[in-house]
């Protein structure tokens, strides 16, 4: 079934795009990122522009973010104070990037960098994470334990602004988490992810958090660092396409609750190496979509069939073309409203199966 997007006007298939973002909104609760690494270049692959795969996918990780950060709210496994600070820097990065996203525009080189930035990136990361977690698994397998400090201290700890951090039972400088959050808004500006993919193995090997807290906090973060990147794109380059937001939005905070749970059922080791891997296939995957596939048939078959503009199609594109920072806060408050609705919907229904097994249990 052709769904036609009118801001992107591009047609894309309504199945192929839920089932996509059910399967990594899946990730997404069971890794404890946002999941836009891998939306965003399947986005691109299935012939949507780079441009607004970034901007629609940001306001997806909105809603997926803000659903599974208030899961871990319920679970008591996040750290807000570090969350905030993250954040601070996170604001700054994100001004930042769209900066240098507007410049690589304007000389027509932005889907070349954000080809290549998903490649470098994600290849840097996959391989390091990978090395850590095969590493990890074979110790656990020959039954060696390491004697590990209950955290390890680099320099960037030592700088001034010392914070106590209760939650992560940390006492570090302030800078630490501000320089990391300013990174990650920076890339997720760029990539038109929520940085999370970052973040995660950064709060574990840099901030030194514990591994529990990791998920909920970075999930946390990625609501603030998104709803920023979608309305500048909204602002900027009116680039936010409602209809594929409302697609992406419908598949991935299903897949998302179904993830937490299955993180349940998993070593810490277990889901750094396989999160290392799909950083490492999304990585690939990208390098050949930039230098190898034959893109003409992709462009053709979106103009093959012209589609007749309707009233909804146009008041949508006069929308988002005349009051974009209304038209892009409306987007973000949808997100962030289904996203707190499903979180809500899994937690009752929840409570009800704990109150239906001890009502059995009393029987």
């Amino acid at each position: 079934m052709e769904v036609y997007l009118p801001i992107a006007e591009v047609s894309v298939n309504l199945f192929i795009i839920l089932l996509l973002s059910f399967v990594v909104g899946f990730l997404s609760g069971l890794f404890g990122v946002g999941g836009g690494f891998l939306m965003t270049p399947f986005l691109i692959f299935l012939g949507i522009p780079p441009t607004y795969a970034v901007a629609n996918e940001a306001n997806n990780i909105l809603a997926s973010s803000t659903s599974g950060s208030l899961t871990h709210w319920f679970k008591n496994t996040l750290d807000y104070k570090m969350g905030f600070m993250i954040v601070l820097g996170g604001i700054v990065g994100t001004i930042i990037g769209i900066f240098t996203f507007s410049y690589f525009k304007e000389i027509g080189k932005i889907n070349l960098i954000i080809s290549l930035s998903y490649m470098y990136v994600l290849a840097t990361i996959g391989t390091l994470m990978l090395i850590e977690g095969v590493a990890a698994i074979d110790r656990a397998r020959k039954k060696i334990f390491l004697k590990k400090k209950l955290h390890s201290h680099y320099w960037i700890h030592g700088l001034p602004f010392r914070m106590r951090f209760k939650k992560s039972k940390l006492y570090e400088s302030a800078l630490a988490p501000i320089v990391l959050g300013l990174i990650v808004g920076f890339i997720a500006s760029i990539m038109g992810v929520g940085g999370a993919f970052l973040l995660v193995p950064a709060l574990i090997y840099i901030i030194g958090m514990p591994t529990k807290l990791v998920p909920g906090t970075s999930l946390f973060v990625t609501i603030f660092v998104t709803a920023f990147v979608t309305i500048l794109h909204a602002f900027n380059y009116q680039s936010i396409d409602i209809v594929l937001v409302i697609i992406l939005i419908s598949g991935s905070i299903i897949g998302i609750q179904l993830g937490i749970k299955a993180s349940e059922y998993l070593e810490a080791s277990e889901l750094k190496t396989l999160m290392a891997i799909l950083f490492l296939a999304v990585g690939i995957a990208v390098a050949y979509d930039t230098f190898f596939k034959n893109h003409k048939n992709i462009l053709n078959n979106n103009n093959l069939n012209p589609v007749e503009m309707n009233q909804l199609y146009e008041s949508l594109i006069e929308l988002s073309n005349t009051f974009p920072a209304s038209y892009g806060l409306f987007c973000i408050f949808l997100a962030v409203g289904l996203g707190i609705s499903a979180s809500i919907i899994r937690r009752s229904a929840s409570n009800y199966k704990k109150k239906l097994s001890s009502k059995k249990a009393s029987w």
